[in-house]
Formats: structure tokens, sequence, C-alpha cells
């Protein structure tokens, strides 16, 4: 089977062996693809590959040939999955191969806002700790987490090891998720809505989908409910927030700090509100892509199409 990946450098820019997918069809590996290259590319493609290319309806009414389609994350956004099951095309995602990842980003960007590690290593390489006459210099206050109250947005894989993280941090925490019933025997968690999740934590943060119900779930009508100087973490998509508010917030005062990882497009424009922003933490999606997260997944890529070519597909989102 004619195997096309489109946007195969993020995944794999040379570090990673491409050998086992090599080995399941003939191969083509780009490592990035515009909208206007994408039918020339797949056109005999039985099988095809994406992370971020996105594959609308049609274009893929112009892919007769096209079998199956394997996205290369968790997120299927990126595929018109109503076109693709009326033209019976299988589509697979791979869930859970970076949580831990993840996991690790949202403490690391709450680590940055509350302990200032990044700011005050700078200052100690410009001299400053030289230059000082007391044996302790900071020049921002630090901020402990024992006792503090860590808000979590989505319970899936990812806002469950959130949650156990910030208890070994001592947090208090509250959940909030569509479907809090599913985990009625957890007692020792609150659960809230949303509005009272952000009335009360003082570090917010989202690990929810990208969907229709969540798309600009953080506005300015919500972080009118904000508790005064409260964290946001966002390591979900740049899309479930509203950048403009958000600076807006960090101007004003009332949010404390926004540290995310995602931004509403990406690669971002030069004039994004939230470069001049005070107190904002930009990373640049960066959280699922440890050497240990980004193997996994080719891994996990090369199982979901044997399985598929087995003829009992896995990881089927359509």
């Amino acid at each position: 089977m004619k195997i096309v990946v489109l946007d195969g450098y993020t995944l794999n820019p040379g570090d990673l062996d491409w050998a086992p997918l090599k080995a399941l069809g003939s191969c083509i590996i780009h490592p990035r693809t515009t909208p206007e290259q994408i039918v020339d590319r797949a056109n005999d493609a039985e099988i095809l590959l994406t992370n971020k290319t996105s594959l609308s309806g049609t274009t893929l009414a112009l892919l007769p040939k096209l079998k199956y389609i394997g996205v290369l994350a968790t997120g299927v956004n990126v595929v018109d999955l109503d076109a693709a099951k009326a033209q019976n095309i299988v589509v697979t995602n791979v869930p859970g191969y970076s949580t831990g990842s993840v996991v690790q980003m949202v403490f690391a960007l709450l680590l940055e806002m509350t302990q200032q590690v990044g700011h005050h290593a700078v200052k100690v390489r410009a001299g400053e700790w030289a230059s000082c006459p007391d044996f302790s210099f900071r020049d921002r206050p630090l901020t402990e987490l024992t006792g503090k109250t860590l808000g979590v947005v989505g319970y899936g894989q990812i806002g469950q090891q959130v949650v156990e993280i910030a208890r070994a941090f001592g947090m208090k925490v509250l959940v909030q998720t569509a479907h809090p019933e599913k985990y009625q025997k957890e007692v020792e968690l609150e659960f809230v809505d949303i509005d009272t999740l952000f009335s009360r934590a003082d570090v917010i943060s989202l690990n929810c989908p990208l969907t229709k119900e969540t798309e600009n779930l953080v506005n300015t009508a919500r972080l009118a409910r904000i508790k005064q100087g409260a964290l946001l973490i966002n390591t979900g998509r740049g899309q479930l927030i509203d950048e403009e508010a958000i600076a807006e917030a960090l101007e004003e005062g009332y949010l404390g700090g926004y540290a995310t990882d995602v931004l509403s497009q990406e690669p971002p424009e030069a004039e994004n509100p939230l470069f001049l922003a005070p107190n904002c933490f930009i990373t640049p999606h960066i959280a699922w892509a440890t050497d240990e997260a980004r193997q996994r997944l080719i891994d996990m890529v090369v199982t979901n199409i044997a399985a598929f070519q087995s003829g009992t597909p896995q990881n089927q989102v359509a």
C-alpha cells in the first residue's frame, strides 16, 4: 500500500527512525505540505498520515484511492470526519502517547510562574547576585503551592495526573468536567461548575479538548469571575481562550499570570497580543515533543496501520 506522510518534520526531524513505517508499504515522507500541495502529493495514496495539515471534505473528495487517514496526534479536528465516513475512509488517532510529557509541562509552567527560576537564572548571569550585599537575592515575589487551590478543567488522562501531582505539592483541588457522574466513587474530589472553579481557584489548568462547547471557554465574561491574582495555564489548545481578553486581564492585573504552550494560530503572527502582555509565559507547542513521547507516537502510528491492514482497526475515530 502507498503511504504518504504530509508533515513529518515536527514528529521526526531526523533523530528517530522511520524504518518501521516504511516496512508497511511504499512510503513517501514530506517534512511539510501546504494546502495547495495536498492533492498532488496524496493523489495515489491509500494511507495518508497528517499531524496538523488539514484535510477538508473538499480535499478528501479529490482523493478517491484513499482508504485510511492516520492522525499523528490525539486531537482529530484537522480532519473532516463526516466527509471521511461518507467516503468509507477509516480515521485513527494516537491517544495517550504524550500524557506524562504534557503533565510535566503543566508543572514546568506553574513552577516558572511561582518560583521564577528562569528569571532569576538570567539575573544571576547578569551579575546581580554577585553585586548583591546579601547571601540571597530576589527581585520578584515567590509563591508556595502548598495550601493553594488548583482548578482542573477537564478530567481525562492528563487532568487526572495533574490532580495526582497537585496533591503531592499539598494543593487543594477543584475539578470541572462534562460528566462528573462518571467519577462518583472519587469522593475525595470536589467537582464544580466552570464559573465556581474560576471564582475559587488560585491556579487554573486547562486540560480539556477543543470542541464547539469549549472554544473560547476563557473569555472576558469568565475572566471577570476569576479570583484576583489567579494564575492560568493552558496546555490544551490556543482556541480555548480569547487572547485579547487574556492580554487585557494581565494588563489590568486581575489575572496574575498566564502560561501557555499553545496559541490560536501556530506559528503565531508577530502582533499576537500576548507577546507584549505582562506576566505572560509562552512556549512553542512543545509539551508533546519529548524524545520519549515522539518515539511512542511513531510506535503507535505503526501499530495502528498494521492493525488496519490486518482488518482490525484500532483507535478508530471515524
